[in-house]
């Protein structure tokens, strides 16, 4: 959420980050709001002291046995008391209505975000490994003979309707090894904390990270009003919602492997074929809480963190820095992971990496108290896959597929498949 005090300072500069985003200027309409509310709130503290002070008159007029003015001053108490309640309480939908607005505007870009329109125009700045040459024509994850036993559409479909996916035998095996892997890869390498928690959560922790109020139907809400996480950033963001940290505390770095839930109300008709794009998924998701000066070469860490997963599983991809038309609503910077597909022949999207500034802090209330002392400020958060479950294992199968329909399995893979090497043209570990 955007600070209506920098708004009053530098209305252009806010306006100027708006237009890099392909938005119309809003600092005029955002101000002549504030101007409201603080006029009002004005107005209120005035008759608070008008009230105050005729409370005082009316104790004097009494002892002074003075019964008139008495029951004049105790009648202009019960006028500025009510006044008081109405002008705090007009000022209180002006607060609330100011609140909305803001909490709907997006993040404003750094200066080195490159302008664009959508992904067209995302620059990529470096690629690791080289696409394999096959010497037959690759295909798409599920229609590899060694696939399709344990990958299961129909019978999901039947359970829970289209875009889930049912996993078996061998095929859910290396998706589950892949999500140890790489918990074990972040905790045991990049010192990222494990943490395991919830994937309902309560309203508040969305508006939080900015799932609400703007995105809700991309999400899944209960009848008894909790959300779904669409990922656990929602959850290890907001474990410091409301808090007060000590700067000795920063950097936090955690990550979590969980249950995604997403309504996909945006896509529809993108991706359907296949288990790329689906309403339940699984993710081990990076989140960094900082402090303000931190903030960029932790963005720069959780990259080569989220890189260092695809290297290990011997998957080309290249980086890429997203343009401001393709960046997310709560991003100052997002760096794009994509995996090399050989049976889409395309690089595709499977981490994206994203540094928020104190956008999500504000939201959440979350601040620490600076070295050295001095007034609190509010911490910097970051977040990224690291990497998604089942995109990792989309591209674990196509890269490693072979003429005869089985897969050979990357080496990084093989201790937590008990030593097998691949999965057989049956569907088979061996």
């Amino acid at each position: 959420m955007h600070d209506i005090r920098a708004i009053r300072e530098n209305p252009e500069g806010f306006d100027a980050a708006l237009t890099r985003r392909g938005l119309a200027p809003l600092s005029s309409g955002l101000l002549a709001l504030d101007a409201a509310r603080r006029g009002k709130i004005a107005e209120a503290e005035t008759a608070q002291a008008e009230q105050n002070r005729a409370s005082k008159e009316v104790g004097a007029a009494k002892a002074r046995g003075d019964e008139a003015g008495f029951e004049r001053l105790r009648a202009l108490v019960a006028e500025k008391k009510a006044d008081v309640a109405r002008m705090q309480a007009e000022a209180a939908a002006l607060d609330a209505q100011l609140r909305d607005r803001l909490m709907e505007i997006p993040n404003a870009p750094l200066d080195r975000v490159p302008e664009g329109r959508d992904e067209g125009d995302n620059v990529e700045i470096r690629r690791w490994g080289n696409p394999r040459d096959f010497d037959f024509a690759p295909v798409e994850h599920f229609e590899i003979a060694g696939v399709k036993p344990g990958m299961d559409f129909e019978t999901a479909a039947k359970l829970s309707g289209s875009r889930f996916t049912l996993l078996r035998g061998g095929v859910a095996r290396i998706h589950r090894a892949l999500a140890q892997f790489m918990l074990d890869l972040h905790v045991g390498s990049h010192g990222l904390t494990e943490t395991w928690a919830p994937v309902l959560v309560l309203p508040e922790m969305m508006y939080g990270t900015g799932q609400l109020p703007k995105f809700g139907e991309d999400s899944y809400e209960t009848k008894d009003g909790y959300w779904l996480i669409p990922t656990s950033e929602v959850t290890l963001t907001n474990t410091v919602h409301g808090e007060l940290l000590d700067h000795s505390s920063l950097p936090r770095r955690m990550v979590a492997h969980s249950q995604c839930f997403r309504s996909e109300a945006g896509s529809a008709g993108r991706d359907t074929a296949g288990m790329l794009r689906q309403h339940q998924f699984e993710k081990v998701e990076m989140v960094s809480i900082t402090d303000a000066a931190g903030g960029e070469a932790e963005h720069a860490r959780m990259t080569r963190c989220a890189e260092a997963v695809l290297e290990a599983l011997e998957l080309p991809y290249r980086t890429v820095v997203l343009c401001t038309g393709d960046m997310g609503f709560g991003a100052r910077i997002t760096h794009d992971l994509e995996v090399w597909l050989p049976g889409q022949d395309k690089y595709r999207e499977i981490s994206s990496v994203s540094y928020c500034g104190d956008f999500q802090a504000r939201r959440m209330n979350a601040r620490y108290r600076p070295e050295g002392g001095g007034k609190p400020e509010f911490v910097h958060t970051l977040n990224g896959s690291g990497l998604a479950v089942g995109r990792a294992l989309i591209a674990v199968l196509e890269n490693g597929q072979q003429a005869d329909g089985s897969v050979l399995l990357p080496a990084a893979l093989h201790p937590w498949l008990g030593g097998a090497t691949r999965l057989g043209a049956d569907g088979v570990l061996a």
